[in-house]
């Protein structure tokens, strides 16, 4: 964890994102984390970021929703779903890059467990855990091959997690944006929206590349 003043953030190489509580804080916060990394998000409830727009950018803001699982309604898992490895980084990588670009680092891939359904030797579905923290687990990095949606893959992947997250005595929850008809699916799985969330995409000025 890198800290400024109260404003913390992921090492960059794992995880491009931070969070506040003081938005007095952010402007000295945003261009110092600039100088690791060319682009990255800030999460917040209700604050807006001061920004030095000398030193970043905002590219857009993200409304975005946060879902806690309130009971586990059970799915019937018929795929088999494989435990992902190192082995895998780079083909996790490449599929949740091809489906939901921009959130996701190779290392990554350290902060929790992902599962992945394999069809032809093809890495065509994951679900994996991001944030960690002494209560909740965060279900992330859901996606599925263009080629093979409508299967429910996701379904089976969500609840295959959700319930390694519940073994391990932690919560499951989750992030998405709002409006997102996956949160339909969430739902079906026993998840609960709790809150609305900004996510602040920022990108170093051009000035400081």
């Amino acid at each position: 964890m890198i800290e400024y003043d109260g404003v913390k953030f992921y090492n960059p190489e794992i995880c491009p994102f931070g969070a506040f509580t003081d938005a007095s804080k952010t402007e000295e916060a945003l261009t110092a984390y600039s100088k690791l990394t060319d682009n990255f998000f800030l999460v917040s409830e209700n604050g807006i970021p001061t920004v030095n727009t000398d030193t970043v950018a905002l590219n857009r803001k993200i409304e975005g929703c946060q879902m806690v699982l309130n009971q586990l309604i059970e799915q019937e898992i018929t795929e088999t779903i494989v435990p992902l490895t190192s082995f895998h980084r780079d083909e996790i990588y490449n599929l949740i890059w091809l489906v939901m670009p921009g959130y996701y680092k190779k290392r990554t891939f350290e902060m929790g467990d992902y599962f992945g359904i394999f069809k032809n030797n093809k890495l065509v579905a994951i679900s994996g855990q991001r944030m960690q923290t002494n209560n909740f687990i965060e279900v992330s990095g859901v996606v599925t091959h263009p080629d093979y949606t409508r299967r429910g893959f996701a379904k089976q992947l969500i609840t295959h997690t959700t319930k390694a997250i519940l073994k391990a005595n932690k919560h499951p929850i989750l992030h998405t944006t709002k409006g997102n008809p996956a949160i339909l699916l969430y739902k079906t799985l026993g998840f609960q929206l709790t809150r609305d969330m900004n996510w602040w995409y920022f990108n170093k000025q051009q000035t400081l590349i």
